[in-house]
């Protein structure tokens, strides 16, 4: 088949195009390249598959007739191109906005003018949940934990933009989703947790996993905003590529669902009360930080209930918390050089 990835040299992006082309699908990546790793991810797929392995077209999804143009005869569009912090989008509200919303809506209408009608798979946020303010929350030694949902958030789960970036990401999320009501075309939303694993060139903003990585091994200050006991679900990478791979497999079994994934309750971590020790592990020695103040929006758990994607897609985690953080650990010390 053909595979159109918007944002294909980012860190899923690039994670997914390797997968595909190990197993011979045609591959287009649609990306400006703008974000920090996106040359490096290309050039590690141009080594590993040859320069002519993928078509690249430098493009952006702001560009409505050029992604027009360029969608041709693809059968699937992963639309992971987006801006991605929370700050940015407070700092910088109409980019996140034209990028998160308006970018998401050009990407539909290419599919709708398109005469093969691809399936599209979007990847949205649990920010489109807001702070849940409402959710009972009970503080325990090293982590919050929810006092009322032993599975995690479920899809029912009222939707309350919180920040700029959940508004821009959550316009996107029911455009999606309604393309598919209105349009008849195919579409999933996953409403992804914390995503983490090999090339991904986390910053302090945006993929927290892999930038406390990297600051550990690289002697960069890390700072803890809050008190370190938010709890998140992480999920690594190719355990979310498998979700995908699975929805294309039920295409039409799947058309119009919103799925919540993540790790679930059984690969939940508090940010650095519980993650400190196993990156301190790893690396054989102790990790220094210093604390601020709480971030606006920060919730204080956020963990996925993924029965509906065990259930729809027949899909659940494999690679648990340690094994992926020291999976993670292993590549940055390898990769060092990509950092300095």
């Amino acid at each position: 088949m053909h595979y159109f990835i918007t944002g294909g040299a980012g860190f899923i992006g690039s994670n997914y195009v390797a997968r595909l082309l190990e197993r011979g699908e045609r591959v287009t990546v649609y990306d400006n390249l703008s974000r920090a790793g996106a040359e490096r991810n290309l050039a590690w797929l141009r080594s590993r598959f040859g320069p002519n392995a993928f078509t690249l077209i430098r493009g952006d999804v702001r560009d409505a007739d050029l992604l027009a143009s360029s969608l041709g005869d693809a059968d699937v569009v992963v639309h992971l191109a987006a801006q991605v912090a929370v700050t940015t989008s407070v700092e910088d509200p109409r980019t996140d906005f034209e990028i998160n919303a308006l970018g998401t809506f050009n990407v539909l209408e290419a599919v709708r003018q398109s005469p093969k009608r691809p399936m599209v798979i979007y990847a949205s946020t649990n920010k489109v949940y807001g702070g849940m303010e409402d959710v009972k929350i009970v503080e325990e030694q090293t982590r919050y934990r929810y006092a009322d949902l032993p599975f995690g958030v479920p899809e029912s789960q009222p939707l309350d933009f919180h920040s700029p970036y959940g508004c821009s990401k959550g316009a996107g999320d029911q455009y999606v989703r309604d393309y598919a009501r209105i349009y008849g075309i195919p579409t999933v939303v996953f409403r992804q947790s914390c995503i983490y694993g090999l090339r991904q060139f986390g910053i302090e903003d945006q993929g927290w996993v892999a930038w406390f990585v990297i600051a550990a091994v690289t002697g960069r200050p890390i700072t803890i905003y809050g008190d370190g006991k938010q709890v998140r679900d992480v999920l690594f990478v190719n355990d979310l590529l498998n979700a995908y791979d699975a929805a294309v497999a039920r295409r039409d079994e799947v058309a119009g669902e919103v799925f919540n994934i993540g790790g679930g309750p059984q690969n939940t971590i508090s940010i650095w009360r519980e993650f400190a020790p196993l990156l301190e592990k790893a690396l054989g020695r102790s990790v220094p930080v210093s604390y601020g103040d709480w971030r606006p929006g920060d919730q204080r758990v956020y963990i996925s209930d993924i029965r509906k994607a065990e259930r729809l897609l027949g899909w659940k985690p494999r690679i648990g918390v340690e094994e992926g953080i020291t999976r993670l650990v292993e590549w940055v010390k390898a990769n060092k050089s990509l950092f300095e």
